[in-house]
Order: structure tokens, then sequence, then C-alpha cells
């Protein structure tokens, strides 16, 4: 009997999308034995919507999504808590937004954002634009109140994935436009590391409390045992392998790991407060 094929989707936030998910069918097909085919999404919405399209919908339906952070949690609040944690990134544990301000600015703590302008990135990113307007009203410091924002909403849909919301979000920095910027701190290591900005030009004066980003999210009523091959196909995948490497490389881990739900507490909170789960756009299958 033939085994049941999983259809998959991603984002196609880059180009490069379709070199990883290219690699990663491959590898799941010819190595791991398990039939998967890849759907690519334009929008987060678009595949949540199909990640929770029931058989009389007539939008596509897929069975395993490769979810940000916030569209995890929106499948999960949509679906009634039904859709399934499966596996995520070693890098997407302990995630950071940073507060960042010109070297020798006024900014010299997130304190001294009150009447200043704050950068933020694309409105649905949650390291770049959710999560700081959170963590600062935790510090008392509330959006439009204490401190103005620049907001901007550069590629929505793609859940900050492509990084040129937090590119601009820099730029208003450097050329006088902000007096800070909130970035992700994948972000912040790769423009230190690959010279983006003049050196010592931007200094990080805070750093939030990590969070989670990424995670494979299973569809209500998903098999187990399939979601088990599926999770241990991904676990045999070694940094160490030269045929691996690439494709994991690509897509920024060096392992896969099970799903830890608990990095997900501030972002969940967040949504809620500012109305991130209220606009549902399929009910959950039954």
């Amino acid at each position: 009997m033939t085994e049941q094929t999983i259809w998959l989707g991603a984002v196609a936030y880059d180009p490069k999308v379709v070199t990883i998910w290219e690699g990663m069918r491959r590898y799941l097909r010819d190595e791991a034995g398990l039939p998967v085919e890849i759907v690519l999404f334009q929008t987060y919405e678009a595949q949540v919507e199909a990640l929770l399209a029931s058989g009389k919908d007539t939008a596509p339906s897929i069975d395993i999504a490769w979810n940000t952070n916030l569209a995890y949690l929106q499948s999960v609040e949509w679906s009634g808590g039904r859709c399934m944690p499966v596996a995520m990134r070693d890098t997407d544990l302990g995630w950071t937004t940073k507060i960042v301000a010109l070297t020798g600015g006024p900014v010299t703590t997130i304190q001294d954002l009150r009447g200043r302008t704050l950068a933020l990135g694309s409105r649905d990113s949650g390291h770049a634009a959710i999560l700081p307007v959170h963590f600062l009203a935790e510090q008392g410091l509330r959006e439009g109140i204490d401190y103005q924002t620049l907001r901007f909403n550069t590629d929505v849909g793609k859940h900050g994935d492509t990084g040129t919301s937090e590119v601009d979000a820099l730029r208003a920095v450097l050329d006088g436009r902000a007096d800070a910027g909130a970035i992700g701190s994948p972000f912040w290591n790769s423009a230190q590391e690959g010279n983006l900005l003049p050196r010592g030009a931007v200094t990080e004066v805070w750093s939030s409390p990590p969070y989670s980003h990424c995670m494979f999210t299973a569809r209500p009523g998903f098999d187990a045992a399939r979601a088990r091959r599926f999770i241990e196909a991904l676990s045999a995948m070694s940094f160490d392998n030269p045929e691996h490497r690439p494709v994991l490389e690509a897509e920024g881990l060096r392992k896969w790991v099970p799903a830890d739900v608990n990095g997900y507490d501030s972002l969940r909170v967040a949504c809620e407060q500012q109305g991130l789960f209220g606009n549902s756009t399929t009910a959950a299958a039954p």
C-alpha cells in the first residue's frame, strides 16, 4: 500500500526558499523515505488558512506548516488548540529583541525613549514590532503616550522573515529619523558580523527577555504516528553530513529539535493585547 503524501507548507519570503525546500524534499523523500510534497505560499495568512482548511473548503489544504511564531500561535488559537506543535530549529530558541541607538546619542537606556521616536519593523513581525511594544509596556513605556513610533510595514504577510523592515528601522536610526530602533537578535548579529553598518556607530541599549521563533505546526487531526515519522526524519539530519549541511545552513540551524512550547508565552500575551487573534481567515477542520 502506498504511503499517503504529507503536504508541507512554507512561505516564499526570499528566492532561497525554493532551494531550501527542494533540498528538504529531496532529503525527506530520497533518504528518509517519507513522501513529502512542498507547497509555497506568498503569505503566512494564506498558509494558516490552508493548514486549518476542512475538506469542504475550496482553499488548498496542507498537513504541516513551517510557521513563524505568530503564525504558530494563530494556528493554535484559531484551531481551538487542536493544531499540534511538531519541531523547530535549535536556533529558534532564545531569540531576543534589541533596542539600538546611535553611539553617544541621547538614548542610552530604554527610559531615555520617553518623548522620543522608536523605529519598528513590519506590524506582523513578532521580533521587530509586536514584542518590542509589549516588552516596553512592561517597563512602563506606552506606545503613542510615552514614546512615538516610526513603523516600516514592509512585506506585510511575511511576518518579518525578509528582514527588510529591520534594515529600514536601522537606517532610520542612522539618518536621524528615529532615536532608536527595534530589531531581532539574529539581524543585529548579522549586521555586526557582516559590516552592514559603520563600526561602532550603533549601540545596543536594551535586550528583551528570550522567546522562541519558528515552529513546524501540524493541522488538527493529523495522525500522530505520521508526525513522529516526520520528527524522526528531521532529527536524523546531521550538520556533519556534507549532503545535509548546505540545507541546514541555508535554513539557519545546526539541528532540528523537538517542539518546545515554553518560549511563546510573551508573544501570546502580546497578540491578545494587540488584537492579533481577532481575524481568523477560516474555521478549523472538524
